[in-house]
Order: C-alpha cells, then sequence, then structure tokens
C-alpha cells in the first residue's frame, strides 16, 4: 500500500542530561517516515532551505524514503532547539525558526495523488485541506496529527479537516481542549462526533490508546532503561502505526491494535539516541527481539507478520 506523509522537516539543537546535539536531523515528516520505512515505502511531501545537508538527503534515501515531494527552495531550513529536564517531565523550546516553512504550500507529484494512506503531520488546518484537496479520489485511509495552537487559533478550519479524517492522533490536553471536557473518557465521543472514527491518544511515557465507538485498547511505553532523547516519539509511534497498516493492508479494529504495538516498539528505539539516530540503529531482528520482550510485560498475541 502506498503511504504519504505530509509534514515538517527540521533541523534540531537538542539538549538533556545525556549530552547536547547541534543541527540533527528532525521534523515530524522525517521521523515518522524512517520509522514507517521498517514496515513498508514511504513517501514524503515536505520542504526544507538551501542549507539543508546532503547527508540528511542521503539518510532518509538509504532508508528508501521517496523524496520526490520533499521542495528545497532558497533560504533556511526550519530550525527548533529545545532542552529537556533532567527526568523528562518537560520540555523547554529555547530557539523556533520557521525560515521556509513559514510559506509551505504542499504540492503533490501526480502519482502521489493516488497514495492509500495519508498521514497529515500537524500543519496548519488550511495546508492539510489542500493537500486532501490534491487528491483524485479519497485515500483508503486518512489519519492527522494537529497541536494545541491549531485548536484555539484555527479552530473551524481543524474541525473541517477532521471531518475527513479517519483517525485522529492527540495527547491527552488536546482532546480536552477539542471537547472542551474535563475527564478523557467523557471528551471521546464528543471528538468522534466531529469526524474521525478513531481516536489514538499518545500519552508519552505512559503508552498509548486506541478509541472508537465499539472498543478501546491501551498499551503502556516498552520499558526503556535509559532515555537519551524523546523528541520525534509520538511522530515515530504515527509511522510505526501507519506503516503496519500500509504494510498489511488490514483496517480492522483488531489490526489497528497490532499498529498499536509496532508503534510503541518503533518509538522505543527513537527515545534511546539523539535525533534519528535510534531509528538508523534499529534492524529486524532488534525489532523482533524487543516484541518477544513487550509480551512478556504485557498481555499480547505475536506479530507474526513482522518475521515474514
Amino acid at each position: 500500500m502506498n503511504l504519504l506523509v505530509v509534514g515538517s522537516v527540521a533541523l534540531d539543537n537538542v539538549k538533556s542530561r545525556a549530552g547536547y546535539r547541534e543541527e540533527v536531523l528532525g521534523g515530524s515528516a522525517t521521523f515518522f517516515s524512517i520509522a514507517a520505512s521498517h514496515y513498508a515505502p514511504v513517501r514524503m511531501v515536505g520542504i526544507v532551505g538551501s542549507d539543508f545537508p546532503d547527508r540528511a538527503v542521503n539518510i532518509l534515501k538509504e532508508r528508501g524514503v521517496d523524496l520526490r515531494g520533499l521542495e528545497k527552495v532558497p533560504g533556511k531550513t526550519f530550525r527548533w532547539s529545545g532542552e529537556y529536564a533532567d527526568d523528562f517531565s518537560t520540555r523547554t523550546t529555547l530557539d523556533l525558526q520557521l525560515n521556509v516553512f513559514e510559506h509551505f504550500q504542499p504540492k503533490l507529484p501526480a502519482d502521489y495523488r493516488n497514495s492509500e494512506y495519508l498521514f497529515l503531520g500537524n500543519i496548519h488546518p488550511r495546508l492539510q485541506m489542500q493537500v486532501l484537496k490534491q487528491f483524485e479520489k479519497r485515500p483508503q485511509l486518512v489519519a492527522m496529527d494537529t497541536i494545541d495552537c491549531w485548536i484555539t487559533d484555527c479552530w473551524e478550519e481543524l474541525g473541517e479537516v477532521m471531518k475527513q479524517a479517519d483517525i485522529l492522533f492527540i495527547n491527552d490536553e488536546e482532546l480536552l481542549m477539542i471537547s472542551g471536557e474535563t475527564e478523557v473518557y467523557k471528551a471521546i465521543p464528543k471528538v468522534l462526533d466531529l469526524g474521525p472514527r478513531i481516536v489514538v491518544l499518545k500519552k508519552g511515557a505512559h503508552g498509548a490508546m486506541l478509541m472508537s465507538r465499539d472498543a478501546s485498547f491501551s498499551l503502556p511505553a516498552f520499558p526503556v532503561k535509559d532515555v537519551i532523547d524523546p523528541t520525534g516519539a509520538g511522530d515515530s509511534f504515527g509511522g510505526g502505526f501507519m506503516g503496519w497498516l500500509a504494510r498489511t493492508g488490514d483496517l480492522s479494529l483488531e489490526n489497528m491494535q497490532r499498529a498499536m504495538v509496532a508503534g510503541t516498539l518503533t518509538a522505543s528505539f527513537t527515545v534511546e539516541n539523539f535525533s534519528v539516530d535510534g531509528l538508523l540503529l534499529l534492524t529486524k531482528d532488534k525489532l523482533i527481539e524487543r516484541h518477544e520482550e513487550f509480551r512478556k510485560v504485557t498481555i499480547w498475541k505475536a506479530l507474526n507478520e513482522l518475521k515474514s
């Protein structure tokens, strides 16, 4: 199945208790693409500046990511600088430079417009809708992410995109903002009324939940012993989740539960290193080994497709 992601590509400066890294590869579409590439081919749409290094392009190409939708224009690439508390409970943004990303207008190559699976990263809802309007026919599955600023500043536009989405990826705070409720289980029906048939709650170190009108499913995070850099963990979760669905072509609720496992395991490798390095060190054997470890701490049946 063809999987397309539209989102940000960035260069990050990251500081945590493990050290400091400068000008490393970041951005939602980047983490998503590399994570998903461990399961299925990925097409990426994004924008970078003329300063975007060849080494970063090569990293994506070596993972088999289709970059025909990555636009390179004069100017500087989107940059983010952040610092994590020693216990990783908070993250402080030290600097944010949108640069060329500020004027991003997603342009889908002709054959991207028939992609069967679409993931809309947390870009402006207006841009998310622009992507949807470029499709010749509706994708088989539309998933989307968003952030608090779009909920508060662009509610009407966000609502229009949500009507088109099958799966909404958000965190607890965003869920409550959208619903106006103060409790998760009261909030879910209200959010489902807005369009999505599935809500996936990203709960960071506390795992993830999948909820529909008929079912709910919860998983803990994999117990990583030494967290280095949580940047991109949520996007890596989304990449693993969507990559699994694209790999199997099965959109049943039961298989979405398996996709939750794939996303959780994939994200666990992201946090073990800076930037995308953990994902680049990931191999099929390591993924299978971690899956077996996860089965020991959860009640979960095997993802047999991993071994095929």
